[in-house]
């Protein structure tokens, strides 16, 4: 059984009516998106600017519902849980966001902000739960004393790396990645990819990695799916689809970027 897997996943949104006497009309943002994802291994989103990747992030998050479809995490349908079942489920799937000061509440202190998400985990105390925030805090290279810090006494890859440790927090089996380094210098940029991959390599986590850039995606992941408007166009291995990209928008997108070659942390 896949750990994620996502079926006909299509998404309309409400526009706002034109006149009051007009029924309200509706654009579809995705169009039967499909795939599934073993555990520990990652797959890059890719595609232009309003091609449908965030929204398919919120909707695998369980932020928004879909029009039709499932996604299917560890054989349950997130969208038919209940609100309970569901902030259980939570444990499992964590998310990091694009900006990360935007994300990060800048009057709590360091350690309330990575220890949120251990809310919806009743059984972890007071002391596990200084604990568990002291060992992602570690993981992704601060000290456990920077807990006591606030998030503008960071700079912006630190910053990354607090949301980072916030997600790990919980010890999720998958981590949803909304464009978590195009906020960040190039050089901070290399830093936070090598971190993924050694998180991913110390704690078996499974990616989904959103990105506008096939060079971090094919420094990240082994698969990458690319949408156009909602469609999914292209899906496979990294390797094979950057040798031989077959869509129009593939090849674009390789040829736009410029390739990113990843520094040690």
């Amino acid at each position: 059984m896949p750990l994620l897997h996502v079926d006909h996943l299509v998404k309309d949104y409400r526009l706002p009516r034109e006149a009051p006497w007009r029924a309200p009309e509706t654009q579809r943002v995705l169009h039967g998106v499909s795939f599934t994802l073993e555990a520990g291994r990652s797959l890059g989103v890719v595609g232009e600017s309003g091609s449908g990747k965030s929204t398919l992030a919120r909707l695998v998050m369980a932020l928004e519902a879909p029009t039709s479809g499932r996604v299917t995490l560890l054989g349950r349908d997130l969208h038919r849980l209940s609100p309970r079942e569901l902030r259980l489920a939570r444990r499992d799937f964590q998310m990091v966001f694009q900006d990360p000061y935007g994300s990060l509440d800048p009057r709590q202190r360091v350690g309330r902000i990575v220890a949120e998400p251990l809310a919806m985990l009743p059984e972890i105390d007071a002391a596990a739960r200084r604990t568990r925030v002291a060992e992602a805090l570690e993981a992704v290279g601060l000290r456990p004393g920077d807990a006591d810090k606030y998030p503008h006494e960071f700079s912006g890859g630190q910053r990354q790396r607090i949301a980072i440790a916030r997600a790990l927090v919980t010890r999720p089996r998958l981590i949803v990645a909304d464009e978590p380094v195009s906020a960040l210098d190039v050089s901070v940029q290399a830093q936070v990819l090598n971190l993924l991959r050694d998180l991913q390599d110390a704690f078996g986590l499974t990616y989904l990695f959103i990105s506008h850039d096939l060079a971090v995606v094919e420094y990240v992941c082994d698969e990458v799916l690319v949408l156009q408007h909602g469609h999914m166009v292209e899906h496979g291995p990294v390797a094979e689809v950057f040798r031989a990209p077959r869509h129009p928008v593939t090849q674009a997108l390789l040829a736009a970027v410029p390739r990113l070659e990843a520094a040690g942390a």
